[in-house]
């Protein structure tokens, strides 16, 4: 029962359980720095209360729990994401995020914005390894781009793609810096910089590999532009 859960985490979480209400999402569980039993527990106390659940930055370990506890409950081990009920049927997602990233290294990144912007009724295009390296690689890829409402665009190193991307297509851009580097990229620092500093206009930045937060941005500018085209 829920009151039971409740009082087994009333010495570590407050459960927002109005959040859906004020903003039209629920609220998502962040794992990392909890011990895996406080997180569990606060996932447990959520779906008995009927609310969807997206974990992030989940381990392996946790979802194992989950998905025993909750059989149907999906893991991303890239994304370290972990789905536990279902907020959008997979026939009910509308519009189109596409999801960019300029190497292999940046997928993480890349597939936590994917999988949360799905799980909140998005659909969702993966690009994977079209870095500025070899540019040609992402030429090929642009009709396809452009159909979608709004792009992430996760990369590491020096952060060139989002700016040359944005200078080619007609949507949004959010730039997604990665911690991928070697030691002068400072842990994603030069790359978030460089993405700050982007001379294409259209782009806005979150935070060092916040995949989650701009897949959660996207969702809601695709989310946005569907409504615009329902009313015509």
């Amino acid at each position: 029962m829920p009151a039971e859960t409740d009082a087994r985490i009333s010495d570590f979480a407050c459960l927002d359980i109005e959040r859906q209400k004020r903003t039209g999402y629920p609220e998502v569980v962040y794992c990392a720095g909890k011990k895996e039993e406080e997180a569990f527990a606060i996932i447990c106390s959520l779906r008995e209360r009927g609310i969807p659940v997206l974990a992030t930055r989940a381990a392996s370990s946790l979802a194992e729990k989950v998905k025993t506890a909750f059989p149907g409950a999906v893991f991303d081990e890239t994304a370290r994401t972990l789905t536990a009920g279902v907020f959008c049927e997979e026939k009910d997602r509308a519009g189109l995020v596409a999801v960019v990233c300029a190497g292999t290294s940046d997928l993480p990144a890349a597939r936590e914005a994917a999988r949360t912007a799905e799980f909140f009724g998005s659909n969702v295009e993966v690009t994977s390894d079209v870095g500025v390296a070899g540019i040609h690689r992402l030429f090929s890829r642009l009709p396809a781009l452009r159909r979608a409402r709004v792009i992430v665009v996760a990369a590491g190193m020096e952060g060139a793609l989002p700016s040359v991307l944005a200078g080619l297509v007609s949507v949004p851009l959010i730039a997604l810096p990665t911690s991928a580097g070697y030691g002068a990229s400072f842990g994603g620092l030069a790359a978030l910089l460089g993405m700050l500093n982007a001379c294409a206009p259209g782009v806005s930045v979150v935070n060092i590999d916040n995949g989650f937060g701009a897949g959660y941005q996207a969702n809601l500018i695709n989310k946005l532009q569907e409504v615009r085209y329902a009313h015509g």
